[in-house]
Formats: structure tokens, sequence, C-alpha cells
């Protein structure tokens, strides 16, 4: 994983549901995904506004009574620049080194509804480090695979129990879903020269957000040259063709989409990106995205924090009009092994691009950001043993449904004995990862499948049938923790026929071709 991935603040001086439903009816609507607000230069030398300072990215929510147009100066007059705007949402990203650029806008409530930074460090030059290494599938474990291969296996697929879990391979024999379907992996981008990847992969619908503005050239929505291989890993559960080549994918008969959203060196996602991975993704005619991190610098962003609501806001609005075009999001719950529905958690993470300050959140208020956002379905991790994995966040009506993401300790019988989950990685090899990273692109695959059934289903209809497929779980007598001893599952609760463990239960992708 790229990070922890899974992995705020005073009341809104509008009401968030009336400031997004009037932003989205009287703003003006743009056929691109965003549409750019004069150039990206810093401007001439703004009177009144100090530009003295680090430069900083930032979000700018309109009122439903403002407008870009005056967005635009108002910023300009603060010292910062127009990155662009997402007027369909009354989104905007500005740049400044105006160390008061935000708190000089939050005082014009009648135009903006909040105001903050995305990031903590400022904005610097590109550079390049290693990210850590994925543990490659071996010659040895790859020849024992294929020796075990049945007739109609992929090479690789015997070391595939996830598939099993899920029943994916029984769903195969029957739809492996339509090219008419695209899932989009909001990401560090994907590699889609991969053989297993190529065949299922739409250029059309892929880019670079990374800044906030969609960048479509030829292979920008790749991985950076420091080489993160987590957005092809994911892809690769989700849409790994069915073509005699390593490994199968959930639904090896979707489209997959790649909307690179992570900075280079650091892979850290910031707001600017996602939100215009979403909106990208929604004017694209993506059906389903998958969301396996968490939005930085913040591992809980606090709705009552001044900056930081601006965030929630910004992606609140991204997500939802993402929803209103037909676009289903599936996101992981995180890795932190915390319960997303109790009273109190302490992060210690935050803010993860400068100094971390250790702090006591309450998860009402401070939310995994986009998991627990309205709409977004959340995913838990399990392993082998249908045991929730040890590093998976949980929590009882926060978490919709589970899946497989991998644990060391849980030991399949595969010829390879690997509790992790294979998938396809850079230079068109395969290796193993575990996470709830690992976990959502199984249920965007699910998700992919019953679309493909279901074309007309709405994103609430498709998460409806996610949630009422899913294979029931019980809370498990005991679970094992970091150190891979089996302790008593006592923080697992039950109610509503949920748990917190597994929400809904664990996803089926035979119910969703039948």
């Amino acid at each position: 994983m790229p990070h922890p991935v899974h992995g705020r603040r005073r009341a809104l001086a509008v009401p968030f549901g009336l400031a997004l439903a009037a932003s989205l009816a009287v703003l003006p609507s743009v056929s691109a995904s965003a549409a750019p607000l004069g150039n990206t230069a810093e401007p001439a030398a703004v009177s009144k506004a100090t530009t003295t300072g680090p430069k900083l990215s930032y979000v700018a929510n309109l009122t439903a009574y403002g407008t870009a147009k005056q967005a635009k100066k108002a910023i300009e007059r603060a010292g910062g620049t127009v990155v662009t705007a997402y007027e369909q949402i009354g989104v905007v990203v500005a740049h400044s080194q105006n160390p008061e650029f935000a708190k000089q806008l939050r005082t014009q409530r009648s135009l903006f509804v909040s105001v903050g930074a995305t990031r903590t460090a400022p904005l610097s030059a590109v550079q390049t480090t290693e990210e850590g290494a994925t543990q490659k599938l071996s010659d040895a474990d790859a020849a024992k695979a294929a020796a075990r291969a049945t007739e109609g296996q992929e090479p690789l697929e015997p070391n595939q129990w996830d598939l099993r879990t899920i029943k994916a391979d029984q769903a195969h024999k029957i739809n492996d879903g339509s090219p008419d379907v695209t899932v989009g992996v909001i990401d560090t981008g994907v590699d889609d020269t991969h053989p297993d990847l190529a065949p299922n992969f739409s250029k059309g619908q892929s880019a670079n957000c990374v800044g906030g503005v969609a960048d479509t050239s030829e292979g920008a929505w790749r991985p950076y040259a420091d080489g993160s291989d987590h957005g092809t890993h994911v892809a690769g559960t989700i849409a790994a063709a069915r073509n005699g080549i390593g490994i199968s994918g959930v639904a090896p008969g979707v489209k997959v989409a790649a909307i690179k959203v992570s900075e280079p060196a650091t892979s850290l996602f910031y707001t600017e990106a996602v939100v215009c991975g979403f909106m990208f993704a929604a004017e694209k005619g993506i059906e389903v995205t998958n969301n396996s991190y968490y939005v930085d610098p913040w591992n809980y962003t606090c709705k009552n924090d001044d900056d930081q609501k601006a965030l929630v806001e910004a992606l609140a609005r991204a997500t939802k009009y993402a929803e209103r075009k037909g676009v289903l999001s599936v996101a992981s719950a995180g890795n932190s092994n915390h319960d997303l529905a109790g009273d109190s958690i302490t992060d210690t993470t935050s803010p993860n691009d400068t100094t971390p300050v250790p702090r006591t959140i309450d998860p009402k208020v401070c939310l995994d950001l986009p998991t627990q956002l309205p709409g977004v379905v959340t995913v838990s991790a399990t392993g082998d043993q249908g045991l929730r994995s040890y590093y998976s966040s949980y929590g009882l009506g926060v978490v919709d449904v589970a899946a497989p993401g991998g644990d060391k300790y849980q030991v399949p019988a595969t010829p390879d004995a690997n509790g992790r989950v294979l998938s396809t990685v850079l230079d068109g090899g395969y290796g193993y990862k575990q996470g709830t990273s690992m976990a959502a692109p199984h249920v965007a695959g699910v998700a992919a499948l019953l679309k493909s059934a279901h074309p007309k289903a709405t994103p609430s209809q498709l998460q409806a049938m996610l949630k009422g497929q899913a294979t029931k779980a019980a809370c498990p007598a005991k679970i094992y923790d970091a150190a891979g001893n089996l302790i008593d599952a006592t923080t697992c609760q039950t109610k509503w026929g949920q748990s917190g463990y597994y929400g809904h239960g664990v996803v089926d992708a035979l119910k969703a071709v039948k």
C-alpha cells in the first residue's frame, strides 16, 4: 500500500445538504470534468495580500449564491491563483503563498461555505524514492500453480483462494461481466501494458488527476518511475482478463480505467486530486470506482476544524455528484484495526505530510475519507479462514460488506500456501499484497458484475443488491492479532442483522450473475 490505506470542524455556514442541492441546481453545467479559469501561473503582485509564505493548495466551496467568476476575483485579491473550478458542484481549487489566505476568504460568508488547505506541507518539486517491495510470485510457486490448474482455469488461478471465497470462479462459468461496464481505479496509476490488463483497459476513460486537473495525454495514468504497483495490483483483482495468462479478475469481462491521484515519491492522496478523480469518473461514464486509500494528510478529517471541514465538504460534493451521474463508489475501511463506530479513536499519524501530532478524535465528527462519506460502500477485509483480517478496521453500522483482503496468518491450502492476495504488478509480473486495499476491489468487481446483469440499476440499487446478496457472517470466537496470536473477538458487535466486522456479510459474485 502506498500509505496506511487503509490507508474540520464547526457547523457549516450553510447546511450541507441545502448548500449541495442548491449549488448543483444553480451552478452551470460544463461538458468537461473541470473548467480551467485563467491560467495556473502565479499572479502579478497582489495588493493587500502577503505572498511570502509556503505555497499551499486550497479548496474553496461556494455557497448556493456564489459564482466561479466571483470566486476567482476574491481568490486573486487574497493573493491566490485559481487552478480549476468544478462549477457543477461549486468547488474551486487554488494555490496561494498567503498564510492568511483561507482566513481572508472565510470572512466572505455570502460567497464561501468553507475554505481550507488540502495539505500541511508546501507544494514541492518532483522527487523519487523507493516505495518498498511487493512480495513477488516466485517461479517455483508459479510452476506449482500451473501444474494444478484445471481446464478453464488461468495458470495462476489455483493460488487465488480469494476468488473461490466469493464464488467468482463459479460466476465465471455463467458471466464474466460486460465490456460496457467500466471500473475506475482511483489510485497510484495502472500499468496498462501488463498482458493481463491490456485486453480490458479503457484509455479513453483514464487520466492523471494529480494537482486537480485531469491530464488525459497518452500514458499519463501510468505509475510514476518511482514504482508504486498499488493501483496495478488493485486493477488486476477487478478485471484481469481470462486470456490464458496469469490470473483472473473478479469481473474479467468488464473494462478497467486508471485515474491517478497520488503524488510522486510520497504516494499521498490530496483532496484536489481525489475531487478531480470523482468528477472525471462522473463525466466519463464510469459505472464503479474503487478507492483503496484515505485522503491525506489526515487519517481522520474533522468537521470541527476550519481547514479540514472544507476538505470534507469538497469531497462530499464530488462523491454525491458522481453518484447522481450513475457512479457507485467502493472504498476500503482502513488498516488501522480501529473501531470506526466507537466513542473515540487515538490517531497518531496525522498530518502525515509534515509532523504528526497525536490526538483523540470522535469518529462521528472526524471521518475516514472517502470511505465514511454518504453513498460510499465501506469494505472490511477477511482472510482464507473467513476471519476478519488482523489489520482491518471495522465498525457496526459503518462497514457495509466484507471481502478477501488477505491475512498472512490465515494460510490457505493453495500451491503457494500464501494468505495474501495474488494479483498483477509492474513489468508484467505478479505479486502478493494484503490490506483492505485488496478487499475493496473484490467488491468493485462484484458491483461490476451486478451492473452488467442490471445495466439500468442506480448506484443505490447496486449497493442494496451487494448487501442483500452478501453471505451473512456471524461474529467469530477468535481472531488473529498483529503478532499472529489467536485472541478473543471481543470487539465484534451485532445489531440489525449486521456485524461490526463484516457488515451485511461477505460479497457473493455467483449471486450477482444469476
